[in-house]
Order: C-alpha cells, then sequence, then structure tokens
C-alpha cells in the first residue's frame, strides 16, 4: 500500500506546483480559523481549486460549523473535498451530504484522549474518511489545525484498526519521525504543514526529504508484509 500525502497550509499556486512536483496527492487550503497557520482568502482558495490539475485533490479547511454555511463555503471555492476542523452535529454533516453529495467529506478528529474512538460510529456513516490532528477544540482560544505537535500514536493505531474508511493522519510530522508513525499507525494518508515550512514557506528540501522516507518505509512495510 502506498502512503498518500497531503500538503496542508498551501498558500499560493507557487507552492501547489512545488507540492504536486514533489508528489502530493493532496492540498490542503486553509480559510479562516480561530488560529493556526497556513490562513489564506477565499478567493486565492478558489484559485488555487481552479488551478490544480486532477488527480490531485483540493482540500477546503473550513471552521464552519452547519451544513448551510459550509455548502456556501464549498460553493465559493469549489474544492474537491471538505475537511471539518470542528466536531460537529451529526445531523449537520448528514445534511451537507444531501445537499453535497458530489464533494467528498473528511472530518478531522483531535486526538486527546481515548473518547477520540468513541466517534468513529457515529460520524463513519456521513463521512468518506478521518483525519486525526492534535488540536484543542475546547482551549480558551480554539486550536483546529497546524500545532506542529505530535499525539499519541497508540490511540491513532486504535483508530485506524476500528475504522470502516481511510484516516489520515497528522501532527509534527517530519522526516525523522514519520518511519515510526507509519509502521505503529498504518494509516491511509499523511498530512504536512510546519515540519515541511521553513519561516512559513514550504521548504523544497525538507519535502525532499519526507517524501522520501515515506516511500522508504511504504516499501520496508511492504517487503515486511
Amino acid at each position: 500500500m502506498r502512503t498518500r500525502i497531503k500538503i496542508c497550509c498551501v498558500a499560493s499556486i507557487d507552492e501547489a506546483q512545488l507540492a504536486i512536483a514533489a508528489g502530493a496527492d493532496a492540498l490542503g487550503l486553509v480559510a479562516a480559523m480561530p488560529s493556526g497557520p497556513g490562513v489564506i482568502p477565499d478567493a486565492r482558495i478558489a484559485q488555487i481549486a481552479a488551478w490544480t490539475p486532477p488527480p490531485v485533490s483540493t482540500f477546503l479547511l473550513t471552521a464552519e460549523t452547519t451544513a448551510a454555511r459550509i455548502a456556501g463555503h464549498i460553493a465559493a471555492t469549489q474544492p474537491t473535498t471538505v475537511q471539518i476542523v470542528s466536531h460537529i452535529d451529526l445531523h449537520e454533516l448528514a445534511e451537507l451530504a444531501r445537499l453535497l453529495p458530489h464533494v467528498k467529506r473528511v472530518q478531522v478528529i483531535h486526538v486527546e484522549g481515548d473518547d477520540a474512538l468513541g466517534l468513529i460510529p457515529a460520524y463513519a456513516p456521513h463521512v468518506h474518511a478521518f483525519l486525526l490532528d492534535s488540536g484543542r477544540p475546547c482551549g480558551a482560544v480554539p486550536e483546529l489545525g497546524g500545532t506542529g505537535r505530535t499525539h499519541d500514536w497508540g490511540i491513532s493505531a486504535r483508530f485506524v484498526r476500528a475504522s470502516p474508511v481511510p484516516v489520515f493522519l497528522a501532527g509534527g510530522l517530519d522526516a525523522g519521525n514519520i518511519a515510526a508513525a507509519l509502521r505503529q499507525v498504518r494509516p491511509y494518508g499523511i498530512d504536512l504543514c510546519s515540519r515541511v515550512r521553513t519561516d512559513g514557506h514550504l521548504d523544497i528540501m525538507k519535502l525532499a526529504l519526507l517524501t522520501s522516507a515515506v516511500r522508504e518505509a511504504d516499501a520496508l512495510l511492504y517487503a515486511e508484509g
């Protein structure tokens, strides 16, 4: 199995080109958030999404929490996928699926403890994938991604085994720890932001080192069966 690579916090078409050249399967485009890096205007998200060639996917990261507002955000930016960064009401997810059945839905789960596992049966019927991150949505200033922190990969591994849909792993991944993360968690894909950047800009050398480490880890895991 090949680990899919999603490069998040893409800020321009130039960065999108760098990410795709390095082997990205998906680009993350961050809309307005209460905190965190990589936020760009909706007009630029729409521009990058329109430019991105298939089969590369474009993920709109939205902090909206109702089906109507999420659908409006999608209409304004035209991504292939929406990444919902808050834990939202299940009725809203079901309504979003009814409103926009053609847009893939990815639900972020912020892994703060074992209670993350209890969200699988609730959310899974309404989404195409999960993304496990290290945010703190209930903090004084909500953190909904881009923290650069790892979380408990033991919980993530259990989540992957229990999930009926694919799972992406995010949070503090870099060339130094990616092999251990893939070996322990076995995610469908990984999500990268802060650790492949220097001074806020996508760093092609860091990205190349990480993607190379992913492919080496994939080959080893495949050989081991």
